[in-house]
């Protein structure tokens, strides 16, 4: 299977796992009366709109290059997360609204058990999801779908957590825990939507990849150094879970089209094996060496690959 069909399967898979527990979680949240479940059943709702626009966008972004996009279409997914990351910003605001009126004017709870029993059984199911999400989108390198994977890691901690806080509220007898453990979800629920906005504007703002991977990069290229005398403005970027890279460099100046041409096909050849998913443009440029001949005397010796000044910008 393709990494395109399996992101597709997971945001399916995703989709259908939403509306279950969305639908479980309004169905205890209207029996219980509580703000706790309440707030969970909202982000489960949540869950179902962000995972149909993952599954739209993960399509979207597995389209060929064409005239308009001739880049391919990968910030597709790039768009999803952000706005997964507005749209969970939103549900922990209104969470928080809910919780200080609650505070403020008091609550009244009934059938916490069967509430208490609904969360643990979600966030049986979200482990569950949350881990082959997290296994696919580190496979097939799918921002969108991490989004997905965190949003159902977060509902294991938020409803561990409210169940923890709705035992309280039965031994204790004091019904403002609730809302009050609701106003700590809401507060996680804005920090994880951070998380999401700074991931998705490192992509959109061209952020280079990660110093691992630029390193990797620079030792396929040393691989190479019989034929080549350096390198320089290597960059990087991403498109969704497409890694762009390109870089200048530097080969005796004697050598034809042909023989430059072939030596930069193979290295860009060796990069997307090492490195997947990744998109090489090589701009060849002759060296200036003064005792250079037709015999390419400059690229002879073995010595170490020169790296331009501005490598690594």
């Amino acid at each position: 299977m393709t990494n395109g069909k399996r992101k597709i399967r997971a945001a399916r898979i995703s989709l259908a796992t939403a509306l279950f527990l969305a639908t479980l979680k309004v169905l205890a949240a209207l029996a219980t009366g509580s703000l706790a479940v309440l707030s969970s059943a909202i982000d489960s709702l949540l869950d179902i709109l962000m995972s149909g626009a993952n599954y739209f966008a993960i399509r979207q972004a597995e389209l060929p290059p064409d005239s308009k996009h001739p880049f391919g279409h990968g910030k597709f997914e790039t768009v999803a997360t952000i706005f997964q990351a507005l749209v969970i910003s939103l549900s922990g605001l209104w969470v928080l609204y809910e919780s200080s009126q609650r505070l403020i004017h008091g609550t009244s709870l009934a059938r916490l058990e069967e509430g208490m029993a609904v969360l643990l059984i979600s966030s049986v199911v979200s482990w569950k999801i949350a881990r082959y999400l997290k296994a696919t989108a580190k496979a097939t390198e799918s921002s969108a779908l991490k989004a997905d994977a965190l949003h159902f890691s977060m509902d294991i901690y938020t409803n561990v957590a409210l169940v923890a806080g709705l035992a309280l509220v039965l031994w204790l007898k004091t019904p403002w825990l609730d809302p009050a453990l609701s106003m700590l979800v809401g507060c996680y629920i804005l920090f994880e939507a951070f998380r999401l906005v700074r991931h998705g504007m490192g992509d959109i703002l061209d952020e280079q990849l990660p110093a691992s991977i630029r390193e990797e990069i620079v030792e396929i290229i040393a691989l190479h150094q019989a034929h080549l005398l350096g390198y320089h403005r290597l960059r990087t970027r991403r498109a969704g879970s497409q890694k762009i890279i390109d870089f200048h460099l530097t080969v005796c100046k004697n050598f034809s089209v042909a023989e430059a041409h072939k030596i930069t096909d193979h290295l860009e050849q060796r990069i997307r094996e090492r490195i997947g998913g990744s998109d090489v443009t090589i701009h060849i440029e002759p060296c200036s060496r003064l005792d250079c001949d037709a015999g390419h005397t400059c690229s002879k010796p073995p010595q170490p690959l020169k790296k331009g000044p501005q490598a690594e910008t």
